[in-house]
């Protein structure tokens, strides 16, 4: 759950999703689910020419399965609250068993 909760502080922010396909998007983070699966608006295709024919795709949904990467803009993720969440997963972890 500690990416799923990244990614929900990214709501409303552009980034960019590579998939394994070699496929990069580039939209408006929307959505994201606990599958972190994506719904992307506004969404532009980094290399048109290797893929003409996603060219016409505003909006889209991504499976979290077929994601390699995504690229959040700079500044968008403080590693202080990373680490803080990191550490709060492990706690909940040890604390389970």
């Amino acid at each position: 759950m500690l990416f799923y909760s990244v990614f929900k502080r990214l709501i409303g922010k552009e980034i960019v999703v590579e998939l394994k396909n070699d496929l990069a998007l580039k939209g408006t983070l929307h959505s994201v689910d606990q599958y972190l699966n994506f719904k992307l608006l506004d969404v532009q295709v980094i290399d048109e020419e290797r893929f003409p024919h996603m060219a016409s795709v505003k909006n889209c949904f991504i499976r979290g399965s077929v994601v390699r990467y995504v690229q959040i803009p700079p500044g968008e993720l403080d590693p202080e609250v990373l680490q803080d969440s990191t550490r709060t997963e492990v706690a909940k972890e040890h604390a389970s068993r």
